[in-house]
């Protein structure tokens, strides 16, 4: 959601800039922009659409050695070239490029830009403004940008330029995340180093109200009131090929395709010399001695925190609740006396699940983060990090974070339950690696998936997905997939509620897709299919093997009970992903959406 990046060195920046913004398109964009300054000043390009678009209108022949950039997700004013980034102040001298959402731009533009007229709907460009009325006022830039960020309420990353200072690109961070790169006679600003390792694989992470001025043989830190700050690079381990689609038409199917080895690599990962499988002893000693658990995330990670939910409380003996991010901000429920909260998120920067992180450590309780990033916000600021060892994820649509989400759940719950001296009759580790063969098993039958989709989903304008104990949270996390990719009206619901309503809602040839891999619960689900299909559903029964009937549509290796969710999730990803790719969606880059969520 939103990207910056920029460039200050002895290069041309604007190829650099326009490959970083390619780099960042899986975070979601609705229009994109770039500003190059060179000694004649500050030429702005940009565009609504896609980095291709914004491609076509650049000119040629620009050159600058110090530019920014910028994608944008609407918060502010529709979707349009004029609202898109970069923004420039009235007289041209300032521009700026601003992730986040500024919550008090009306009361700043009323109390200090009521006679300035504003060119856009956004609240980007109060900012840029405020920094020229106050370096008109007498101001040098970084007092006038000092003095603006101090007046901001909200989430911000900014990038600024000033047409008179070709030396300079100035920087700044509350709640949005943004790092600075540095090399051999250059430094970069990026939100995400994927977007700038085309140049360098070393940065350096801004905290919240840090200010940085960024010139191309030296970064200076400081905090908002001017409290000067060193801080060392980091090197991010991470090989550029790693985000690229190689052969494949879309990232999602190539992070399809990678689910089997990310739980293999996830096993590797979490097993000491031993051989046996292990998490580090701090968090092992929080989650032994936490009463209650509290699962906080947002959309897919929200329904791998479901299953994580039954995990430690069947493995680990802990009650868990699972609460959504968003929701748990503003209306936090009675807590148990020594609390727990697990936080899930792929990217690390949700947003709704920062503002609750904040409030948790505010109140003095542990926080674990479960993340796909390393030093991403919420990893560094909670107390501790279990990560994800996925790669990459490029496509907006989660499919191997949430795989590897839900393994990294079960070591940490299989562990603890297992130093509590809890009775557990299988060995984690091999049933791990029994499910990344089933996963292959799936993953290597795609045709048939497509086969399958194009079965239920090719006329369809909605569909259900049903399920029940365990089943009906895969079944949730697969119609989040089909709706946010395909756009078919889809929801997932406990077989037993579809009784108490849901049933109104099917007519003649509606999909309804039925998960039987819970033994317990098999006979019941397989009831809730007959009473869809006596109303006229179009039934598809994915069932794992040992409970498969004779005219099940599609049957999955057997896998343990709580595992099934690893191996019955990735046929609803490939039939969501083909129903999406035979409609002419663009499947990587879903409309509205956004990869990494840094507004609340």
């Amino acid at each position: 959601m939103c990207g910056i990046v920029g460039y200050n060195g002895y290069l041309n920046a604007k190829e650099i800039l326009l490959k970083g913004l390619e780099k960042l398109e899986y975070r979601g964009y609705d229009s994109a922009g770039i500003a190059i300054q060179n000694q004649e000043g500050i030429t702005v390009f940009k565009e609504k659409g896609r980095i291709a678009d914004l491609r076509k209108i650049v000119d040629d022949k620009m050159k600058g050695n110090i530019g920014i950039g910028h994608t944008r997700w609407a918060t502010h004013g529709e979707p349009n070239k004029i609202n898109a980034h970069p923004h420039q102040s009235l007289s041209g001298r300032f521009t700026i490029v601003h992730n986040g959402v500024i919550e008090n731009y009306h009361l700043l533009q009323k109390e200090y830009l009521k006679d300035a007229p504003m060119l856009s709907d956004t609240d980007t460009e109060v900012i840029v403004q405020l920094v020229e009325l106050f370096s008109n006022e007498g101001s040098s830039t970084e007092e006038a940008f000092r003095k603006t960020l101090s007046l901001l309420h909200g989430s911000y990353a900014i990038a600024l330029l000033d047409m008179e200072d070709t030396e300079t690109i100035y920087v700044a961070k509350n709640k949005s995340p943004l790092l600075v790169g540095v090399g051999e006679g250059f430094n970069v600003v990026a939100s995400d180093a994927m977007a700038m390792l085309q140049v360098t694989n070393q940065f350096i992470e801004l905290h919240d109200k840090e200010v940085v001025l960024v010139s191309k043989d030296k970064v200076e830190i400081s905090t908002i009131d001017g409290r000067q700050i060193e801080r060392k690079p980091y090197t991010v381990e991470l090989d550029a090929s790693d985000i690229e689609k190689g052969t494949y038409p879309h990232y999602m199917l190539k992070e399809m395709d990678e689910q089997p080895g990310v739980v293999r690599k996830i096993i590797q990962e979490y097993s000491n010399n031993a051989g046996e499988l292990t998490i580090d002893e701090a968090i092992l000693s929080a989650l032994r001695n936490a009463d209650r658990i509290y699962i906080i995330a947002a959309g897919t990670s929200y329904h791998a925190g479901l299953v994580g939910k039954q995990y430690f409380e069947k493995l680990a003996g802990i009650p868990v609740e699972v609460h959504i991010s968003s929701e748990f901000g503003y209306n936090m429920p009675l807590l148990s006396e020594k609390p727990l909260f697990i936080f899930i998120s792929q990217s690390g920067e949700t947003a709704d699940s920062r503002q609750v992180l904040v409030k948790v450590k505010e109140l003095g309780y542990p926080a674990l983060t479960i993340t796909n990033v390393a030093g991403s916000t919420l990893s560094r600021e909670a107390d501790y990090t279990l990560l994800l060892h996925a790669g990459p994820e490029i496509a907006v649509a989660s499919t191997k974070a949430y795989v590897a989400q839900l393994a990294v759940l079960a070591i940490a719950a299989y562990v603890t339950g297992k130093s509590k001296g809890n009775i557990i009759n299988f060995d984690l580790k091999t049933e791990l690696a029994f499910a990344a063969n089933a996963i292959q098993t799936i993953v290597d039958s795609k045709e048939e998936l497509h086969i399958i989709s194009n079965e239920y989903l090719n006329h369809t304008r909605n569909a259900f997905f049903i399920g029940r104990n365990i089943d009906y949270y895969v079944s949730l996390e697969g119609a989040l997939k089909l709706k946010e990719i395909s756009y078919i009206q889809a929801e997932g619901f406990a077989g037993g509620e579809l009784k108490h309503g849901t049933i109104a809602l099917i007519e003649n040839g509606t999909p309804v897709f039925a998960l039987v891999t819970q033994e317990p619960v098999a006979l019941n689900i397989r009831g809730n299919v007959k009473e869809v299909v006596a109303r006229g559903a179009n039934a598809c029964v994915i069932s794992m093997e040992g409970l498969n009937e004779d005219e099940d549509r599609l049957v999955i290796p057997k896998v343990h009970a709580l595992l099934t969710p690893l191996v019955a999730v990735v046929p609803l990803q490939f039939i969501s992903y083909y129903a999406a790719l035979d409609r002419g969606c663009d499947v990587d880059k879903p409309r509205n959406l956004a990869k990494s969520v840094t507004v609340e």
